[in-house]
Protein backbone atom coordinates (compact mmCIF):
# COMPACT_ATOMS: atom_id res chain seq x y z
CA UNK A 1 0.00 0.00 0.00
CA UNK A 2 1.27 3.45 -0.91
CA UNK A 3 2.30 5.77 1.90
CA UNK A 4 -0.03 8.76 2.29
CA UNK A 5 2.01 11.79 3.34
CA UNK A 6 -0.99 14.10 3.75
CA UNK A 7 -4.47 13.72 5.19
CA UNK A 8 -7.32 16.19 5.45
CA UNK A 9 -7.25 16.39 9.26
CA UNK A 10 -3.78 17.93 9.49
CA UNK A 11 -3.38 19.43 6.04
CA UNK A 12 -1.83 22.89 5.95
CA UNK A 13 -1.92 24.41 2.46
CA UNK A 14 1.20 26.49 3.06
CA UNK A 15 3.11 23.25 3.78
CA UNK A 16 1.77 21.42 0.74
CA UNK A 17 3.95 20.08 -2.05
CA UNK A 18 2.15 22.11 -4.70
CA UNK A 19 2.39 25.37 -2.78
CA UNK A 20 6.08 24.96 -1.95
CA UNK A 21 6.97 23.97 -5.52
CA UNK A 22 4.98 26.90 -6.92
CA UNK A 23 6.52 29.32 -4.41
CA UNK A 24 10.05 28.12 -5.16
CA UNK A 25 9.34 28.46 -8.91
CA UNK A 26 8.00 32.00 -8.46
CA UNK A 27 10.94 33.03 -6.29
CA UNK A 28 13.45 31.51 -8.75
CA UNK A 29 11.71 33.30 -11.63
CA UNK A 30 11.76 36.62 -9.77
CA UNK A 31 15.46 36.21 -8.90
CA UNK A 32 16.34 35.34 -12.49
CA UNK A 33 14.29 38.27 -13.82
CA UNK A 34 16.17 40.59 -11.43
CA UNK A 35 19.51 39.13 -12.59
CA UNK A 36 18.59 40.06 -16.17
CA UNK A 37 17.83 43.71 -15.31
CA UNK A 38 20.25 45.94 -17.15
CA UNK A 39 20.76 43.40 -19.91
CA UNK A 40 19.24 43.74 -23.36
CA UNK A 41 17.20 40.54 -22.97
CA UNK A 42 14.59 39.63 -20.36
CA UNK A 43 14.68 36.34 -18.52
CA UNK A 44 11.55 35.16 -20.40
CA UNK A 45 13.14 36.04 -23.75
CA UNK A 46 16.25 34.12 -22.71
CA UNK A 47 14.11 31.12 -21.75
CA UNK A 48 12.60 31.06 -25.25
CA UNK A 49 16.10 31.03 -26.78
CA UNK A 50 17.12 28.15 -24.52
CA UNK A 51 13.99 26.14 -25.33
CA UNK A 52 14.65 26.61 -29.04
CA UNK A 53 18.25 25.50 -28.49
CA UNK A 54 16.88 22.38 -26.73
CA UNK A 55 14.91 21.50 -29.87
CA UNK A 56 11.44 22.95 -29.50
CA UNK A 57 10.42 24.21 -32.95
CA UNK A 58 7.00 25.91 -32.74
CA UNK A 59 5.20 28.52 -30.66
CA UNK A 60 2.67 25.85 -29.65
CA UNK A 61 5.56 23.63 -28.53
CA UNK A 62 6.95 26.49 -26.45
CA UNK A 63 3.51 27.09 -24.92
CA UNK A 64 3.12 23.47 -23.97
CA UNK A 65 6.65 23.11 -22.58
CA UNK A 66 6.68 26.41 -20.69
CA UNK A 67 3.01 26.22 -19.61
CA UNK A 68 2.44 29.70 -21.02
CA UNK A 69 -0.25 31.27 -23.18
CA UNK A 70 0.10 31.54 -26.95
CA UNK A 71 -0.36 35.31 -27.20
CA UNK A 72 2.40 36.15 -24.74
CA UNK A 73 4.86 33.72 -26.30
CA UNK A 74 4.04 34.88 -29.82
CA UNK A 75 4.89 38.45 -28.74
CA UNK A 76 8.19 37.25 -27.22
CA UNK A 77 9.07 35.39 -30.42
CA UNK A 78 8.16 38.49 -32.46
CA UNK A 79 10.58 40.56 -30.36
CA UNK A 80 13.34 37.97 -30.69
CA UNK A 81 12.80 37.73 -34.45
CA UNK A 82 13.04 41.54 -34.86
CA UNK A 83 16.35 41.46 -32.98
CA UNK A 84 17.77 38.71 -35.19
CA UNK A 85 17.84 35.95 -32.57
CA UNK A 86 15.05 33.81 -34.07
CA UNK A 87 13.84 33.08 -37.60
CA UNK A 88 10.44 31.78 -38.66
CA UNK A 89 10.23 29.30 -41.53
CA UNK A 90 7.32 27.49 -43.12
CA UNK A 91 7.58 23.75 -42.44
CA UNK A 92 8.47 21.67 -45.47
CA UNK A 93 6.52 18.73 -44.02
CA UNK A 94 3.34 20.72 -43.29
CA UNK A 95 2.89 24.16 -44.85
CA UNK A 96 0.39 25.11 -42.11
CA UNK A 97 3.15 24.93 -39.50
CA UNK A 98 5.61 27.75 -38.89
CA UNK A 99 8.85 26.48 -37.41
CA UNK A 100 11.19 28.55 -35.27
CA UNK A 101 14.92 28.48 -35.80
CA UNK A 102 17.52 29.89 -33.43
CA UNK A 103 20.06 32.05 -35.29
CA UNK A 104 23.79 32.08 -34.60
CA UNK A 105 23.29 35.40 -32.79
CA UNK A 106 20.53 33.80 -30.72
CA UNK A 107 22.79 30.89 -29.75
CA UNK A 108 25.56 33.29 -28.72
CA UNK A 109 23.14 35.44 -26.71
CA UNK A 110 21.65 32.44 -24.87
CA UNK A 111 25.10 31.08 -24.02
CA UNK A 112 26.40 34.49 -22.97
CA UNK A 113 23.65 35.01 -20.41
CA UNK A 114 23.72 31.45 -19.01
CA UNK A 115 26.05 32.45 -16.11
CA UNK A 116 23.32 34.74 -14.74
CA UNK A 117 20.91 31.82 -14.40
CA UNK A 118 23.57 29.48 -13.04
CA UNK A 119 24.36 32.02 -10.31
CA UNK A 120 20.67 32.21 -9.31
CA UNK A 121 20.48 28.41 -9.15
CA UNK A 122 23.65 28.13 -7.09
CA UNK A 123 22.47 30.82 -4.68
CA UNK A 124 19.14 29.03 -4.24
CA UNK A 125 20.99 25.80 -3.43
CA UNK A 126 23.41 27.32 -0.91
CA UNK A 127 23.84 25.14 2.15
CA UNK A 128 23.11 21.87 0.34
CA UNK A 129 25.98 19.42 0.15
CA UNK A 130 26.68 17.38 -2.99
CA UNK A 131 24.83 14.34 -1.61
CA UNK A 132 21.84 16.46 -0.55
CA UNK A 133 21.71 18.08 -3.98
CA UNK A 134 21.88 14.69 -5.71
CA UNK A 135 19.09 13.34 -3.50
CA UNK A 136 17.01 16.47 -4.01
CA UNK A 137 17.31 16.17 -7.80
CA UNK A 138 16.49 12.44 -7.67
CA UNK A 139 13.39 13.13 -5.57
CA UNK A 140 12.21 15.99 -7.81
CA UNK A 141 12.59 13.77 -10.88
CA UNK A 142 10.59 11.05 -9.11
CA UNK A 143 7.80 13.52 -8.33
CA UNK A 144 7.79 14.72 -11.96
CA UNK A 145 7.60 11.12 -13.19
CA UNK A 146 4.67 10.42 -10.83
CA UNK A 147 2.82 13.51 -12.03
CA UNK A 148 3.46 12.69 -15.70
CA UNK A 149 2.10 9.19 -15.15
CA UNK A 150 -0.97 10.67 -13.46
CA UNK A 151 -1.42 12.98 -16.47
CA UNK A 152 -1.07 10.08 -18.93
CA UNK A 153 -3.63 8.03 -17.00
CA UNK A 154 -6.06 10.94 -16.88
CA UNK A 155 -5.74 11.53 -20.62
CA UNK A 156 -6.13 7.83 -21.39
CA UNK A 157 -9.32 7.69 -19.31
CA UNK A 158 -10.83 10.74 -21.06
Amino acid sequence: MAIKHYDSRGFTPSESLGYLLKLSHALMHDAAAAAFEGHDLSFMQWLVLVKLHEGIRTVSGLCQNMRHDTGALTRLVDQLERRGYVERRRSTADRRVVELQLTAAGRRKAAGLMPLVIEVHNTALEGLGKAEFAQFMRLLKKIVANLREMERSRKAAA
